[in-house]
């Protein structure tokens, strides 16, 4: 790899200049920003390319490839990236990277009768069998990253993943695939017949004459396949010559391209042949004191042909406890104690729950009266059978969060021998690490031998680098003594320096040979698996491409610690999930730009915090003014990579040395200011309205502001009798509970905090009600980290103060009481999290069938899984049913969605996954900013669920006996 240089950057402009002569539509970027985000992956490794480029249309990959011949005469490379999830280095290359997964995201066709669709390669998997699943259709190789990982990328490596032993891979799926050749020829690639291959000899045609080429060279080598290919479902190689030259008889030159990794063509479409989605389907848990005595009980498991064995160490179990995840497996793992070593999971399916539950017990028939398993659990619950597999998924960001300086890597992640060989293999690899003193968690696809192992490793320190190289060939070799392989799933990437050993002396020059054919020029992803034949540039090597751990190493001792948890993020890529009902980082979802993820800012917070370079500073003041600040990362990102934090103590760093805008000062006096103008009310709104003040706040970029409630708490609270709560006569009847308001509802939306004092009063509570307090949340958004520090700490001190009265705390706003408790004060109570400890059994209400829809706030949903469940319980309890309705972001978050520059992003994000169900009405929603932007871009303002419930219990009577509590 080398670094740019001033005859790179002159084939760069030529190259970009025929891009632009040649009508190319898509995105064209240089700038450090794009270029630091696509120099990473899910690997150790850092690669810069020259610029990156995302296609629009399918042609544009064409133009693309046809500009590297302008380009010079000695042409650039040009490597194909997905979803970015390659744990391997496969699509890092210091040329230009061609992302597809920004605009390539088009289902093109789709036969419901038949079961083929064809797609674009930037087409994530599980958007793909989200569009599938109506139709009771799915492609089947479930990838843990499916959730980002494109079907471009699960083509280039030949992903598999669970219940591969049964379901197969990609190639197995592939009907025909539309690539473009490395001289930009347009090529469609299917699966010919012994016929069909035999009429391809004597043709002129690039695709015949390639064909007929592969086909002489196979036959002739076909006899030393039986010696090198491995004997088993993960016999994964790459360039797959056995299968490309079927028994029966002709030849598919798919199974040649699907894990090339680019290095042979550039995918644009592919279609795929489908499975019947199994309509229903079971899991059987079984716990073991060992993690060896888990492992020799797969071959016994297997016996009864399920359709998957999913293995967890230990470690991943304990780590998975802090994970939100875990809230959602229930009663299924219970409380896991030192006595579980290791678990198996065993999935079933069928065509109804019937079937399913008989193929469990015969499952349970087949293991009776062993006991190798302490503990066994079966369960048919979607929901319980999707939080385990989701955990499962988890394991490998769940590593990424081990505490101290070494993290776990994924350079020998997905080993793979034959089954009956693992609890032996296993053995020797522990002994292996285990002799270099490294950590390492362990689990996997234990049916079909791949287990996935991430060591850990200090990449800032070099003598840990070293053991990338010693820990590598100790593997290779240990998978080839159990016959197996180093890469059993994840594809070969940087590790392709292996592959001259695998295929061996007879049959590697077929490799070179068919990289000869495709790609004589050695452009397309250069360095990875093979080199054409006779090229003075071989494959890379582990140890010779820049590791990422090196560039950490050179950030100045006083900003690690600002940036060490972006320096923590492992590139796993969850925060790229497709769905937008997933909270995870909205600024990424409506823009598609992975510099706008939380993967892509820590990236640019590495970079800022090693180099003074300005231009550093200013890809991450971009990308951090897009962060809406919403913390979804902090909490469902699986190593807890929290960026607004980061990007708070960033602008304050920044600020130090730039001039602020003014409407920053604005906002640092916004909440004192909106404590006194929330007494004058009618005032205060005129001021508003006024032109003056309407010039002023556009020159400042605010936009929408909600207008103060025309009456004031405290004036609402005495019209209903409700105490208000003064320190030195403090509350002393039985039952008090105190309201601790936030600055926010009791100015714009009062109407929540008074339905929680009537619920409270309904239930036989005596509702008391704080003095509104500031929570000073906008200064540490704006980077005012001494002002935020004082006004926490006062913050802290009051609600001490209030606690040590005796009676419950509680508050209404989600992010203001989440924030609350981050920074201390663990007492504060959500009110539904106190409403649902005093309601226990059935209320005595008539029961109703439909109570709406409720919306959770984002950052409530993900930092507490268990909400919507206890609000549902609530209104369960006075006879209502409610469904909590899955969405990402509402795009107000605060200030953001009320800044100029951002408000048609803040529109794009609610029309996302917000829209269409509140347009259906019967919607609550639990955060103030949700409601505010409901009213500005949907139906108006939507209630909080305890006005709606509040009326339905007052309307009741007041004969409800509720509980009192002191």
């Amino acid at each position: 790899m080398h670094a740019r240089s001033p005859t790179k950057d002159a084939r760069l402009k030529r190259f970009i200049k025929a891009l632009k002569a040649g009508g190319f539509a898509g995105d064209i970027d240089t700038g450090l920003g794009t270029r630091e985000v696509l120099a990473i992956d899910n690997s150790v490794y850092r690669v810069p390319p020259l610029a990156a480029i995302f296609p629009r249309r399918p042609n544009d990959i064409e133009i693309a490839v046809r500009a590297l011949d302008q380009s010079g005469p000695e042409p650039l490379s040009l490597t194909a990236r997905g979803g970015g999830t390659g744990t391997n280095g496969q699509s890092l290359n210091d040329g230009i990277i061609l992302d597809t997964s920004r605009y390539l995201r088009s289902i093109i066709g789709f036969d419901a009768e038949a079961g083929i669709v064809r797609v674009e390669p930037g087409v994530v998997l599980d958007e793909l069998n989200a569009f599938l699943a109506p139709h009771g259709w799915f492609f089947p190789p479930s990838v843990s990253t499916a959730s980002r990982a494109t079907i471009g990328g699960m083509v280039a490596t030949d992903a598999s993943g669970k219940g591969s032993r049964q379901y197969g891979r990609t190639s197995d799926y592939i009907a025909s695939m539309d690539v473009v050749l490395a001289d930009g020829t347009p090529l469609t690639i299917a699966p010919l017949d012994e016929t069909q291959a035999a009429n391809v000899a004597g043709r002129d045609d690039r695709g015949s004459l390639l064909a007929a080429e592969v086909k002489v060279m196979l036959e002739a080598a076909k006899h030393h396949f039986q010696h090198v290919f491995p004997r088993m479902n993960r016999g994964l190689t790459g360039y797959n010559l056995k299968e490309a030259l079927p028994e029966k008889g002709g030849l598919n030159l798919c199974k040649i391209l699907s894990g090339s990794e680019g290095t042979l063509a550039i995918t644009a479409a592919i279609t795929l042949r489908l499975r019947r989605t199994p309509k229903s389907k079971g899991l059987m848990v079984l716990f073991y004191h060992s993690f060896a005595s888990a492992l020799g009980h797969v071959p016994r498991l297997v016996e009864a042909d399920p359709l998957a064995v999913e293995i967890l160490d230990d470690k991943i179990l304990s780590l998975a406890q802090n994970d939100p995840v875990w809230a959602e497996l229930g009663s299924l793992l219970g409380e896991v104690d030192g006595r579980v070593g290791a678990v198996n999971f065993v999935e079933v399916a069928g065509d109804s729950s019937v079937e399913v539950s008989a193929k469990l017990a015969t499952l349970a028939s087949h293991l009776e009266g062993d006991d190798t398993a302490f503990l066994t659990r079966s369960v048919i619950d979607p929901a319980a059978i999707k939080a385990a597999w989701s955990l499962r998924a988890k394991s490998v960001g769940l590593l990424g969060a081990l505490e101290g300086k070494r993290k776990a890597y994924p350079f020998v992640e997905d080993t793979a021998v034959p089954p009956e060989n693992l609890a032996a293999y296993v053995a020797e690899f522990r002994a292996l690490l285990d002799q270099h003193g490294l950590s390492y968690g362990m689990f996997g696809h234990a049916d079909v031998g791949c287990l996935h192992v991430r060591p850990t490793l200090d990449m800032r320190d070099a003598a840990d680098r070293e053991l990338i190289r010693t820990v590598s060939d100790g593997v290779q070799a240990l998978t080839r003594a159990y016959g197996g392989l180093i890469w059993g799933e994840h594809g070969r990437g940087v590790r392709g320096e292996y592959l001259e050993e695998v295929f061996g002396p007879d049959l590697y020059p077929v490799v070179q040979r068919i990289k000869s054919l495709f790609d004589p020029g050695n452009r397309l992803n250069p360095g990875k698996l093979a080199a054409p034949a006779g090229s003075e540039v071989g494959v890379l090597r582990i140890d010779e491409v820049p590791f990422r751990g090196e560039t950490d190493a050179e950030i100045p001792a006083h900003r690690r610690p600002m940036v060490q948890n972006a320096i923590d993020c492992n590139g796993n890529g969850a925060c790229h999930d497709w769905d937008p009902a997933d909270p995870m980082c909205p600024s990424y979802k409506v823009s598609r730009d992975k510099t706008q993820s939380p993967n892509g800012r820590a990236a640019l917070l590495r970079a800022w915090a090693r180099t003074p370079d300005p231009e550093a500073e200013a890809a991450l003041k971009s990308s951090l003014d897009t962060c809406l600040s919403c913390r979804a990362c902090a909490s469902a990102c699986p190593v807890k990579v929290d960026i607004p934090t980061m990007k708070a103590s960033f602008l304050e760093t920044y600020y130090a040395r730039h001039r602020r805008p003014m409407r920053d000062y604005v906002v640092r006096l916004m909440e004192p200011a909106l404590l006194t103008a929330r007494r004058f009310a009618r005032p205060s709104n005129a001021v508003l309205d006024s032109w003056p003040a309407k010039r002023v706040l556009t020159a400042l970029g605010l936009v929408d502001l909600p207008g103060f409630c025309d009456r004031t708490l405290e004036s609402r609270l005495r019209e209903e009798g409700i105490a208000l709560l003064d320190l030195s006569r403090p509350p002393t009847e039985s039952g008090s509970v105190i309201i601790v308001p936030d600055s926010f509802l009791a100015s714009f939306d009062i109407g929540p905090l008074i339905a929680t004092a009537r619920m409270l009063s309904l239930l036989g509570f005596k509702p008391v009600v704080a003095p509104v307090l500031a929570n000073g949340k906008a200064l540490e958004v704006r980077g005012f980290g001494r002002a935020h520090a004082k006004s926490n700490r006062h913050l802290q001190r009051t609600l001490r103060l209030y606690a040590a009265l005796g009676w419950p705390l509680v508050a209404v706003e989600p992010a203001t009481t989440i924030d609350a408790r981050r920074h201390g004060a663990d007492f504060l109570l959500p009110i539904d999290v106190f409403l649902e400890r005093q309601l226990a059994g059935d209320g005595n209400f008539e029961r109703i069938r439909d109570g709406g829809s409720l919306f959770l706030h984002c950052t409530e949903a993900t930092s507490d899984p268990k909400a919507g469940g206890r609000w549902q319980k609530i209104f369960a309890h006075f006879g209502i049913e409610v469904d909590v309705v899955s969405v990402g972001c509402c795009g107000m978050s605060g200030l953001f969605g009320h800044e100029a520059e951002h408000k048609e992003m803040s529109r794009a994000i609610f029309e996302l996954s917000w829209a269409d169900p509140i347009a259906r009405g019967g919607a609550m929603a639990t955060g103030f900013s949700c409601r505010c932007q409901t009213k500005r871009f949907g139906q108006g303002r939507v209630p909080h669920p305890l006005e709606v419930l509040a009326c339905h219990v007052a309307g009741q009577g007041s004969g409800y006996g509720g509980r009192q509590n002191g």
